[in-house]
């Protein structure tokens, strides 16, 4: 069984962090979206426990997608899965310079561990979970920006964030 595994903060996941994990779901078997912990990002807005609901919600659809939450190093919690693949979107080049820096530390610590890029669908190369944020905070309408399973919540957290 072919196996990948999607990482990120999904604070809050975002139409272009689901369009990355629809096409590995068409690619792999079985996908794990991995919600983490970035020390190097600012206070989250949303709890791990918010996050993964919100994934849930937003990959139900997926039947060979689950999700799960890691605290510790990727390279690490992919020794989990035999074989597994992280999968990785790209929205730039600056994107790439990143995670493949990241892909040489995680083949360092696990070196069966391989991973895939896949470049982001043209019309999400400007989206990112911090602009969601800052589009929520000033109400902007999140129609087109985050699946429509979470907007509510987006909205309904952001709301609370600006008093």
């Amino acid at each position: 069984m072919s196996i990948a595994i999607c990482p990120g903060s999904f604070d809050p996941i975002t139409l272009g962090h689901l369009n990355i994990i629809r096409r590995t779901a068409q690619i792999f078997d079985k996908v794990v979206v991995l919600i983490m912990l970035n020390s190097s990002k600012t206070t989250p807005m949303f709890s791990i426990d918010e996050r993964v609901e919100m994934v849930r919600k937003a990959v139900e659809r997926f039947p060979n997608v689950e999700v799960d939450t890691s605290e510790g190093l990727l390279a690490e919690y992919a020794k989990k899965y035999d074989g597994a693949v992280i999968v990785k979107g790209l929205r730039a080049a600056s994107d790439f310079e990143y995670e493949f820096q990241m892909n040489l530390i995680n083949k360092k610590i696990n070196p069966e561990l391989e991973t895939m890029f896949l470049t982001a669908n043209e019309k999400y190369t400007f989206l990112s979970s911090s602009v969601v944020r800052e589009m929520a905070r000033y109400g902007a309408d999140l129609n087109g920006f985050v699946p429509c399973e979470i907007i509510e919540e987006v909205e309904r957290k952001a709301q609370s964030w600006r008093h």
